[in-house]
């Protein structure tokens, strides 16, 4: 059995809105395999990004990670490290793929020069040796004329190209993990395979494990091993991909798959959720989810459910207190 390369326990992220605390991660929980990518997906401010930007030390503003673990190559605890500790396992054994190309690559700076960065402060002294494997970089990922286009600015790129510079940056230093924060966002369906082509290539050719932040079920289900499923700052279900495919179990899980449009069915009712997403102003006391549950009862207005393994599954796991009833509603 595969090593575990990453595991996160009971994560909690709190930003401070003026006399009030919003919290958008709640001992959040998951492990990564080595080899493995792993999906996290959620609506918008399900607390996604966050999640992975409390382990990067990459908060914003008035955020602040208040407690957990993000233990690292079963060595490291990313929560405990200074920054500039945190700046070197981040350029070199982690690679970040953000959400916008645009504004994630510095405009004033030529792309080649800013993929030679990371190498020229985690790998190689030779200028010379950092250039050589650029241009090797950028005809990895498919950029054409890697010489001439050493030397383009940002947007003299297109959107679909500007994520191959900002895949070739990420993995320059040959990083364990590679996380992806919505690396598909904006761009045309076409290109997003080829981006989620291209990075399953060098997943496979570099045996890295990938970490997936999306809000595109479609995209998780081509693209990973295991899919974990966040709402209000937690996890709702996690589960192999076939299981996810075959029999989700949580509430809300079965609801985001009822109001996705399925390619060949052409009877399907789509359902839309009733209600919206929910933001927390204060430390929740019930399931994030009891709002806008079918299954809802006075237990989950008063207790927030565990996430614990169903039917000694290995990989299922469920934050729910009504699982007979769900599994007799799904048959």
């Amino acid at each position: 059995m595969t090593q575990e390369l990453l595991r996160v326990t009971d994560l909690k992220t709190e930003f401070q809105r003026g006399d009030e605390k919003v919290y958008t991660v709640n001992g959040v929980s998951f492990s990564l395999r080595e080899g493995e990518t792993l999906g996290i997906v959620g609506e918008s401010g399900s607390g996604k990004s966050v999640t992975v930007h409390s382990m990067l030390g990459l908060l914003q503003g008035a955020g602040k990670v208040s407690s957990g673990q993000a233990i690292f190559q079963n060595r490291v605890d990313l929560l405990q490290l200074r920054r500039k500790q945190l700046e070197d396992i981040r350029g070199r054994d982690i690679g970040v793929i953000f959400q916008d190309p645009m504004t994630s690559l510095n405009p004033t700076m030529r792309i080649g020069n800013q993929i030679m960065e990371g190498m020229l402060t985690h790998q190689y002294a030779s200028r010379k040796k950092a250039f050589e494997r650029t241009l090797d970089l950028l005809h990895e990922v498919g950029i054409p004329e890697p010489k001439a286009r050493f030397r383009n600015f940002p947007f003299e790129f297109s959107g679909g190209m500007r994520q191959r510079v900002m895949i070739a940056m990420a993995i320059a230093c040959e990083p364990q993990l590679l996380i992806a924060d919505e690396p598909t966002t904006a761009l045309d369906v076409t290109v997003q395979m080829q981006i989620l082509a291209l990075m399953q290539k060098l997943k496979q050719d570099r045996k890295m494990s990938v970490l997936m932040i999306t809000h595109d079920f479609g995209v998780a289900t081509n693209f990973c091993d295991r899919i974990l499923v966040m709402y209000g700052g937690k996890v709702m279900e996690a589960a192999s991909l076939d299981t996810f495919i075959r029999r989700p179990l949580h509430p809300y899980t079965i609801a985001l798959k009822s109001s996705i449009i399925e390619v060949g069915d052409r009877h399907k009712k789509l359902q839309a959720i009733p209600g919206m997403a929910k933001v927390w102003n204060a430390p929740p006391h019930h399931c994030p989810f009891y709002e806008r549950c079918t299954f809802a009862t006075q237990q989950c207005l008063k207790e927030v459910p565990e996430l614990t393994q169903v039917d000694d599954q290995e990989d299922h796991w469920l934050a729910c207190h009504h699982v007979e009833e769900v599994l007799k509603s799904v048959g």
